[in-house]
């Protein structure tokens, strides 16, 4: 039989260590929120340009106003106000292909046609090569294009200008710039990268697993899920939006009942 272990983290009566440090001494008051979500994917503390990059991408993903996650969040909360976990879980489980967690997709399919950074490769060719594979099977390209952000997303030339500060704007950035450019040669219309794109390739520019990429996303959409509850509690909005929906599929019934029947 194998041994149970972990190499995270482990307590004893006295004491609590994480990653080799003692918790209380080495690394509460010492190391930021950031710096040690950056300390469990890594196994080490971010230098100085990585906490940066890292803290910025995180923060990214925090906020984005009333989407699908957040409505989530404050529907299940006004069922279950007792169980504020419950309703944050609700928001994380709709982090999939298309939000938050088309930041592993990006990573992912950045990985597969160059596995290592290649400042010689051909990014053009590469690219095309994504795009028409894609479209073969007629797949979304994640982390391109916006439903609403148009013609750029607003955050993706501030993470490609702190990429560029912390030593970070390496031949990822640019291949996904070159995916995007494809694709809007391809389809004809406008296809920006995304957030999310940026952030996946910010993924491949600093080595992480693309496995862990849609947890980066999970941390921090977490915190952001926290404070619109909160507001929720205080100010109530979901009671409102369940009834508007209720309100508005019953005067489409009222108007056409043989569409709802068949």
């Amino acid at each position: 039989m194998h041994s149970i272990k972990t190499d995270i983290a482990w307590s004893a009566p006295d004491s609590i260590t994480a990653f080799g440090r003692d918790l209380p001494s080495e690394i509460l008051g010492h190391v930021s929120f950031g710096d040690m979500a950056f300390l469990e994917i890594t196994r080490r503390i971010p230098d100085a340009n990585e906490s940066r990059m890292f803290n910025a991408m995180l923060v990214t993903l925090v906020e984005h106003g009333l989407t699908p996650s957040t409505i989530a969040a404050r529907l299940t909360y006004l069922g279950a106000p007792e169980a504020m976990q419950a309703a944050v879980a609700a928001g994380l489980s709709g982090l999939g292909s298309v939000f938050v967690g088309s930041v592993e997709g990006t990573a992912q399919m950045l990985y597969e046609v160059m596995p290592a950074p290649d400042a010689a490769a051909d990014l053009p060719a590469l690219a095309q090569d994504i795009v028409e594979r894609f479209a073969a099977r007629k797949a979304i390209l994640p982390g391109i294009g916006h439903p609403f952000h148009k013609p750029i997303d607003p955050r993706t030339p501030r993470l490609i200008a702190i990429a560029t500060e912390t030593g970070f704007a390496g031949p990822y950035i640019a291949l996904v710039q070159q995916v995007a450019a494809e694709a809007e040669r391809q389809k004809g219309k406008s296809l920006p990268v995304n957030a999310t794109g940026i952030l996946g390739a910010l993924c491949c520019e600093m080595g992480f697993d693309w496995r862990v990429c849609r947890g980066i996303g999970v941390m921090a959409r977490a915190v952001g899920l926290v404070g619109h509850i909160l507001e929720e509690a205080r100010n109530p909005i979901a009671r409102q939006i369940w009834l508007q929906a209720e309100q508005a599929a019953t005067e489409h019934f009222r108007a056409d009942p043989a569409a709802t029947t068949g």
